[in-house]
């Protein structure tokens, strides 16, 4: 098995230590092979350690970090002010090639900032993407980007595609990956001029591309991969996560109304229980910071000790597969296509 190593931002996310910590010992425990740079303030780490009876691990190395972003602090004070925090020094650690990848709960704009600054994009993409498993009908639907891009090019949506098809190729085992352009609608004449002109460019790629879809088609499962605009993007996870709380805070409501449903409830609750399971979105936790030269996984800020422990393991997958180097070849291999394209046409 490939030694790798991670490097964990053991300070970020809204509850820090008491979930990095006890979640990056189950991984180790979990994956052979696997070394781990736990980076924060060491005597914290260490005492947090010692609380769990893991003060020390022959695979796990503590790398000091004298500051920490906050989750509400604003990126560019973060990416000016912040360079020995434990989110820059894990990234940095990638750029050094002493981890292949990194993993942070923290602020996420402060990661995308320092991510970018620090790693640089691959060669022929313009700028990185978030993309994050949505459970859907058939399984998972991939979607980005999730919010770092807000206005986007034609070419930016094309290079979203590839790097989403490379990710579903690399980590989920899939050969051919369905794509999808999300869109008001399924009919050619629909949508504005920056959806059309992606079509066109994703129609002429030698991508798995569907054409337009939905809203309603990501749940459904239609494609691997849905692409759109940070905005687009963004807008719809929100609604989603709103969506699923509130059909959770109604179900409750209806089992508790009164003795009879209470027991409808009872006699429901191993079909409940496999329901939660298959929506829990702690199993999808761990979003990816695409089209770097390097591997940054973002955990949800809120995520719990199994939650953060699924995001280290994304990171674990995408190095195993080495997913930026294939991003890179593909992205390089749809701009010479697409440049072929555009001299026949002329």
């Amino acid at each position: 098995m490939t030694e790798l190593t991670l490097a964990i931002d053991a300070m970020g996310g809204d509850h820090g230590l008491d979930v990095t910590l006890p979640a990056t010992m189950d991984v180790l425990q979990d994956i052979e092979g696997l070394h781990v740079l736990l980076v924060g303030k060491t005597e914290t780490i260490q005492a947090g350690l010692q609380r769990l009876g893991q003060a020390a691990h022959p695979r796990l190395e503590l790398i000091h970090a004298s500051e920490q972003v906050a989750m509400d602090e604003a990126p560019a004070h973060a990416l000016r002010n912040k360079k020995d925090s434990s989110m820059r020094v894990a990234v940095n650690l990638v750029k050094e090639g002493r981890a292949h990848a990194c993993v942070s709960a923290g602020n996420t704009g402060a990661l995308m900032a320092i991510s970018k600054y620090v790693l640089k994009t691959l060669p022929g993409v313009d700028r990185p993407a978030i993309i994050f498993a949505l459970p859907c009908m058939t399984g998972k639907t991939h979607m980005l980007d999730l919010g770092a891009n807000i206005d986007v090019s034609p070419e930016n949506l094309l290079q979203f595609a590839v790097m989403g098809a490379e990710l579903c190729s690399a980590v989920e085992g899939l050969k051919n990956p369905s794509i999808g352009l999300v869109n008001i609608g399924s009919e050619d004449i629909k949508g504005n001029e920056l959806v059309k002109e992606a079509h066109q460019l994703l129609r002429e790629s030698d991508l798995n591309y569907v054409g337009y879809i939905e809203g309603n088609d990501v749940y459904e499962g239609k494609v691997d991969v849905a692409v759109c605009d940070g905005f687009v993007g963004n807008v719809a996870l929100k609604t989603s996560e709103g969506v699923a709380k509130m059909i959770a805070h109604f179900m409750k409501l209806e089992f508790n109304r009164n003795l009879f449903t209470r027991f409808a409830g009872l006699c429901a609750l191993g079909v409940l229980k496999a329901l939660r399971r298959r929506m829990d979105p702690r199993e999808y936790n761990g979003a990816s910071l695409v089209g770097l030269r390097g591997i940054v996984i973002k955990s949800h800020g809120g995520a719990d000790r199994y939650a953060f422990a699924n995001a280290i393991r994304e990171a674990y997958n995408e190095a195993r597969m080495d997913l930026p180097n294939r991003i890179q070849q593909h992205v390089q291999e749809t701009l010479r296509q697409s440049t072929l394209n555009q001299g026949s046409v002329s």
